[in-house]
């Protein structure tokens, strides 16, 4: 079985027994934690990836480093992937979890891309505008993107949102091309 297949099921059964215990969002913020302490401490997880350490000391180490940091679902969980040999696939059950608890929570995530800094309280008019469009809260993440020239791009999943000087002229390009035969 593919990773991307086994890290969304350790992220629906981990979402399942958060959304039990009523700490969605909390087990969210504690993975992401987790996974940026991992980013930043590369040695950590080769420790936790060799195969000639006992799993009972890695689940130790782990008890012994996030015990008392996390809840206890997330540190479970974290011993149950290096137990099973597969915390490689920690970063995309993030990923995959992220997208579940936003779904359930009525949430999303927005990249704002423009040519230039946006002021904060640009940022929470295009939250807000996009939150109308969309029915969701959004979050926005700015993204300073200079070949746009002018306007903004938002990308909120899949879809993207183009209101950008450079995709307009690029649509006016085609309209042409298409005209002209």
């Amino acid at each position: 079985m593919s990773d991307i297949v086994v890290a969304k099921r350790y992220a629906r059964a981990l979402f399942e027994v958060a959304k039990d215990k009523g700490i969605i969002a909390q087990v969210q913020d504690e993975l992401e934690a987790v996974v940026e302490s991992f980013q930043q401490n590369k040695e950590f997880m080769q420790i936790l990836s060799q195969p000639n350490i006992d799993v009972t000391k890695k689940t130790a180490l782990l008890a012994a480093v996030f015990e008392g940091k996390v809840s206890e679902v997330v540190l479970n969980t974290l011993q149950l992937l290096v137990t099973r040999g597969r915390e490689e696939i920690l970063n995309s059950m993030l990923v995959d979890y992220v997208k579940i608890a936003n779904d359930a929570l009525g949430r999303a995530n927005a990249t704002v891309y423009t040519p230039f800094v946006i002021t904060a309280a640009q940022e929470q008019e295009i939250a807000d505008q996009f939150s109308r469009i969309t029915g969701k809260t959004v979050h926005v993440q700015s993204v300073i993107k200079p070949e746009l020239l002018g306007g903004i791009q938002v990308r909120i999943g899949d879809r993207l949102y183009d209101g950008s000087l450079s995709g307009k002229l690029n649509r006016l390009q085609k309209s042409l091309k298409s005209q002209a035969l």
